[in-house]
């Protein structure tokens, strides 16, 4: 498989090194609900943890960011936990437990797969701060009245991964910049000024980690000092995951990762989603306009993961006819019983979708080659072998997508009905057919006419 690194800015080829893929990707911040631009990020990252996994074996590690990350990126501002903590009138421990638990709810619902290691922040302190006093030793850190910070001046490859201008930044500086020797430096340890209800003891002071620290500390760990992909959203590019290359190739003087994989924003009506501006929407509150989580995921898989997403409802409500159309194609190619050879056609179009995924997850193309498949069997497809070989290429491009429903059933007593209204339509009594129709609509069971026989299923198209 083919996936653009961000680093180098190209594609490269996955797992050739190794059985084992090394994945890290970024986690959530647990001070609130995560909404539909933080989810985007996950279901892509699924989505192409899932292809790897079809050839190679993965070893995911996420992490649950539970103190540490303040407002600003700047290393000011309030940290995001004592902040949720204040508006909710709960501890922060309160506040990261609760969030956790919503957050996988929604990786549940999603159907994104667990990671092999989901790690919090809080349980790895220790390794924090051996990390930190790795740095200092090198001669990578300095003390100010707020923490211990990193000296990027001493990086020599600083910012290569955002292509920063380091000389324009700090020709642009502040000149208040809090004790920081350069624009760019970021905290590794900050200090606690008052009692805090997240705070260590360190060699350096009672305080508590750095954002960025984190991720290095906890992705080594349990990954090794080189991982084969590091994962996020492209916000983490110019900050987070510049100032993670810094302090972790800096203290084990190896690459820390191979590969850079950042999803694009997703926009909310064409325009940036942002809590504080309260534009966005939560997965429970999309549920509860009737919409499926399935649909969302659908609708994330159907853009390509580095191109910028425009979200609306009515895109959300086609992404449910989709996953409508795909569902009722899979139930007639099952009730497909002619015979006759297997139609070649079907091979390319199934060696295309697999192409497209191996191809830096075009899941776009996929699903264009997926959906070319459905109109050329609809109308040619008419022998079991066929109809088989489509079955499971359906079954096994669902274990990257999610898009099939579980099995429905009904009842005897709405089995008899159908049977009844058939025998009705045969007769010529198009009223009383109609009647059950619309009874059976109202119990949420919708039915479709074909000349094979009646079929059933249990949606409406939106």
């Amino acid at each position: 498989m083919k996936l653009f690194d961000t680093f180098a800015r190209k594609k490269k080829i996955i797992g050739l090194a190794s059985d084992e893929v090394k994945i890290y990707t970024c986690g959530p911040t647990v001070y609130d609900y995560a909404h539909i631009g933080n989810l985007r990020t996950y279901v892509a990252e699924d989505v192409i943890k899932r292809i790897i996994e079809r050839k190679h074996r993965v070893k995911h590690v996420m992490n649950i960011t539970d103190v540490g990350h303040l407002v600003s990126d700047s290393d000011s501002g309030e940290d995001k936990m004592e902040l949720g903590a204040k508006r909710e009138k709960k501890t922060a421990w309160e506040i990261a437990n609760f969030y956790t638990e919503q957050f996988l709810a929604d990786m549940e619902k999603l159907n994104i797969k667990k990671p092999s290691i989901l790690c919090k922040a809080t349980d790895h302190i220790k390794e924090m701060i051996y990390l930190v006093a790795s740095l200092e030793k090198k001669g990578y850190t300095y003390l100010t009245e707020d923490g211990v910070y990193f000296d990027t001046s001493k990086f020599k490859d600083y910012g290569r991964l955002a292509r920063l201008d380091k000389e324009g930044l700090e020709a642009g500086k502040r000149v208040d910049m809090g004790g920081k020797r350069n624009a760019t430096d970021f905290a590794l340890w900050k200090f606690s000024k008052e009692k805090r209800q997240m705070e260590w003891h360190s060699p350096w002071g009672i305080g508590f980690p750095g954002w960025h620290i984190e991720c290095s500390a906890m992705a080594m760990k349990y990954l090794g000092k080189t991982l084969d992909i590091h994962a996020g959203g492209i916000d983490h590019i110019p900050v987070h995951h510049t100032n993670e290359i810094a302090q972790s190739e800096a203290a084990t003087g190896k690459k820390f990762s191979k590969v850079w994989m950042h999803v694009a924003f997703i926009l909310l009506e064409g325009k940036k989603i942002s809590k504080s501006l309260g534009n966005y929407y939560t997965l429970s509150q999309l549920e509860e306009k009737g919409f499926s989580a399935a649909a969302f995921r659908y609708l994330c898989a159907s853009s390509h993961y580095r191109s910028e997403m425009n979200f609306t409802l009515d895109g959300l409500r086609d992404s449910e006819n989709a996953l409508h159309t795909i569902n009722d194609f899979y139930r007639r190619m099952k009730e497909i019983k002619g015979s006759g050879n297997e139609n070649r056609k079907i091979s390319a179009y199934e060696k295309k979708f697999w192409a497209a995924l191996e191809d830096d997850a075009n899941t776009p193309n996929a699903l264009g080659a997926l959906f070319g498949m459905a109109r050329f069997a609809n109308k040619n497809i008419n022998s079991e072998k066929s109809a088989r070989k489509i079955i499971e290429f359906l079954e096994d491009a669902d274990k990257v997508f999610c898009f099939l429903e579980s099995e429905e059933t009904i009842s005897d007593e709405e089995a008899n009905m159908i049977k009844e209204r058939e025998k009705m339509r045969k007769s010529g009594d198009y009223m009383a057919s109609d009647e059950i129709r619309k009874k059976l609509a109202e119990r949420g069971i919708y039915l479709e006419d074909a000349p094979e026989g009646t079929r059933w299923k249990k949606h409406e198209k939106r």
